[in-house]
């Protein structure tokens, strides 16, 4: 199908090319895409669903897993539609204004998503080894107020490297060797100096996510010590479920983003092909994995679910 004549010098838009390489495989691609997207939403908004019906299930730690479906519904919805138009009619025009608004929305609920992951370890912590205060430290309120500062601190993140690139000049060949509008994608298409986006891409990479995953870490690890000292067995298997479970959801959704991001920098041996099918594993793959972890290991939110399956 024809792309309605854009052209790769048009400057009011970029040219999204999907997988460099795989073009002639892009309808036979889009199968497996548009199969794990389904999924993931219909997971995704079954829990929503489950836990909105179920006041049993209005706590601190069910409104954090909803939280966490809603940034895996926004991650992967901000990338897959446009995939699939790329994919099916060979729609690869986005606009310039377009295309940072997706990089800002894709980055910026990324970050939401980690922030979250955070929250869920230090309220597991608290449940765990502080149980007798978590009822207090923890509110449904706090939760509310702490995803509000999560929305605007991952927003006053990512919005630097929208605007530094807006100020950024870009050459004749607006060609994105991707299938949405990755930050540094973008960026090398610059013909100025790109320092500064490598630089504050580097930052958000080490910092965000290397803070995030220190925290995380040291709460399992608290968590775990608890558990050792503590004699009863109940303890062990419901720390083990819990340290699991996060574990689970941590790997799913930090391994494939750190190396996306890395493979800009240092990964220059690897086929484009090769990273960007990769990359998309972070989009696909755990709103797909994470209600099936959470309803697994979570027994009431399990027993809610299958509840309603039933029903139906």
């Amino acid at each position: 199908m024809a792309s309605f004549n854009l052209t790769p010098s048009d400057p009011s838009m970029f040219i999204l090319m999907g997988i460099p390489g795989l073009e002639a495989a892009h309808v036979l691609i889009s199968i497996p895409f548009s199969m794990l997207y389904l999924t993931g939403l219909l997971g995704n908004f079954m829990v929503l669903f489950v836990v909105g019906k179920e006041e049993t299930l209005h706590t601190p730690m069910y409104l954090l897993i909803c939280m966490l479906e809603l940034t895996d519904i926004g991650t992967s919805t901000s990338i897959v539609p446009k995939a699939l138009f790329i994919f099916w009619f060979n729609l690869k025009g986005i606009t310039v204004g377009g295309c940072l608004t997706q990089m800002l929305f894709y980055h910026a609920v990324s970050v939401m998503h980690s922030a979250v992951l955070v929250t869920m370890a230090f309220d597991r912590y608290l449940a765990i080894c502080n149980r007798l205060r978590y009822s207090i430290i923890l509110t449904n309120k706090r939760i509310a107020k702490l995803g509000l500062l999560g929305v605007i601190t991952a927003v006053l993140f990512v919005l630097p490297a929208s605007l530094l690139l807006s100020r950024q000049p870009f050459c004749a060949n607006h060609i994105i060797p991707h299938m949405y509008c990755d930050h540094m994608a973008v960026a090398k298409m610059s013909c100025g100096d790109i320092t500064v986006n490598r630089t504050y891409n580097l930052l958000i990479v080490f910092v965000v996510n290397g803070l995030d995953l220190t925290l995380i870490a040291l709460s399992n690890g608290l968590i775990i010590r608890a558990v050792l000292r503590s004699s009863s067995r109940k303890a062990h298997q419901k720390a083990l479920n819990t340290c699991t479970a996060h574990i689970c959801v941590m790997l799913t959704s930090y391994t494939p983003s750190l190396f996306s991001n890395l493979t800009y920098e240092f990964g220059h041996g690897i086929a484009p092909h090769v990273h960007i099918i990769l990359a998309n594993v972070y989009f696909l793959v755990p709103p797909m994995l994470n209600p099936i972890i959470n309803g697994v290991k979570t027994k009431e939110l399990h027993d809610k679910v299958v509840k309603y399956i039933c029903r139906m």
